[in-house]
């Protein structure tokens, strides 16, 4: 059996962007089966798939993973390069990736990921305006300390770039203004082919 992600639309589901970048990371083949959010059978449909009731899901030969890092790990264990490969650099990966796995809470309820939004908050509260300062001031220093061969958080691309890209593309889609160094590490999300190819789907989604 080939691998299969179930995700949700590709221009609101930033847990199933994390997951389809893993696997592009790891080069693995896998087939999408995409389910259409917010519709009165989507519960319905996931269930079918998911013990969860969430997606992302890894379809397995052995049977189904679920939870984006869970993928990223399983994964991981057949393809290592998706952390970095300094042992306490890959510490501060995981440890990062577990920092967005669990919080920003307030970034990500105000600022939902929406691939085809172009205008800012009408409105910022304080707290989301304290998780951004928060992630740039993460990303400034993964990269000071880790990436001094390319411009990715851990230099090369790796499982927190997977965590971050839907970040990224908040700071984007709603017009937040950056520090030079965060300026750069979303262009370089954007730059990405893995990302753009997830973008550029997501651009054409109607649904949902």
């Amino acid at each position: 059996m080939s691998l299969q992600l179930v995700i949700g639309d590709k221009r609101y589901s930033s847990w199933s962007l994390r997951a389809a970048l893993a696997l592009e990371l790891a080069g693995a083949s896998y087939s999408e089966i995409l389910i259409v959010l917010n519709q009165p059978d989507t519960a319905q449909r996931i269930a079918l798939h998911s013990p969860t009731g969430k997606v992302p899901l890894l379809k397995t030969a052995e049977g189904p993973v679920w939870d984006s890092l869970a993928i990223v790990e399983y994964l991981a264990e057949q393809h290592p390069e998706l952390w970095p490969q300094d042992t306490y650099a890959r510490a501060v990966a995981r440890s990062v990736c577990a920092q967005m796995h669990s919080g920003f809470a307030s970034l990500r309820t105000h600022m939902p990921m929406d691939l085809q939004r172009d205008q800012p908050l009408a409105h910022m509260p304080a707290e989301v305006a304290i998780d951004i300062q928060v992630v740039c001031a993460l990303w400034a220093e993964c990269r000071a300390a880790f990436a001094q061969d390319g411009p990715f958080l851990f230099g090369q691309p790796s499982a927190a770039d997977a965590f971050y890209a839907p970040v990224a593309s908040r700071l984007r889609s709603y017009q937040v203004e950056l520090p030079p160094e965060a300026r750069a590490y979303v262009e370089t999300i954007y730059n990405w082919p893995a990302f753009q190819r997830w973008y550029n789907a997501a651009q054409e989604e109607q649904f949902g």
